[in-house]
């Protein structure tokens, strides 16, 4: 089957380098002998598996509320949760800061050579490759200690940029100590994205997030009524 040809919103070379180096930057947790870290390296994230879909609530915020909405559903007393999930959905983000990626075999996929080369060939990262008998079974993305200099640095001398970085440590958080499959599957419960035809765009969810969370700050309003103290 064809690839779609709906007309989407890209991101520029650049843009994609500067959101993959603040994700990295992020992601990386602090590399062990066992890595083989080159020299200079201040931290590792593996698999092109959990870069793909951290970098897909990156760029696709209505997903990310809904998200949202599933974590404070789990644990309800995290109210914080739903409160920055509404205020994604209220704001022009989903629409302003969406950039689709495409439904591949494991989910949601583009090539990440393009927008990584600058960024290779600046010194700021490496990236290595784990070979099995037919084809790569691991990728391997090594932050230098200049990727992490330009990144603090981006920031500062490009305040808007600050979304960003906020963002990426945020969708971090959210799946601290999942692999890479662990958050596929995880992202493979939301209907709309799990039924999304192969190689055809992941279509946006807004609306049915923003009804969603209409609905869950009913019910805490109503729970919220029925614990007040009577007067």
């Amino acid at each position: 089957m064809g690839a779609s040809t709906l007309t989407v919103r890209r991101a520029t070379r650049w843009q994609d380098s500067v959101r993959l180096l603040l994700l990295i930057d992020a992601a990386a947790r602090q590399p062990t002998e066992t890595d083989e870290p080159p020299a200079s390296t201040v931290g590792v994230v593996r698999t092109q598996v959990r870069l793909q879909k951290l970098d897909f609530w990156v760029r696709n915020p209505d997903y990310l509320a809904y998200e949202l909405m599933n974590e404070y559903e789990e644990t309800p007393d995290e109210e914080d949760l739903l409160a920055l999930a509404a205020e994604i959905l209220a704001s022009e983000e989903p629409d302003l800061r969406r950039f689709p990626m495409l439904r591949h075999k494991f989910g949601a996929f583009e090539e990440l050579d393009d927008a990584l080369a600058p960024l290779v060939e600046r010194g700021l990262i490496r990236k290595t490759q784990v070979l099995g008998q037919k084809r790569v079974v691991e990728h391997i993305y090594f932050l230098l200690e200049r990727g992490r200099e330009v990144a603090e640095s981006l920031v500062v001398e490009a305040p808007l940029l600050n979304w960003y970085a906020d963002r990426t440590r945020l969708v971090v958080a959210l799946v601290d100590g999942l692999g890479g499959t662990q958050i596929k599957n995880r992202q493979y419960l939301q209907k709309d994205y799990a039924e999304t035809t192969w190689r055809h765009y992941i279509a946006p969810i807004t609306d049915q997030a923003r009804a969603r969370l209409v609905e869950l700050q009913r019910k805490l309003d109503e729970a919220g009524h029925q614990t007040a103290p009577e007067n």
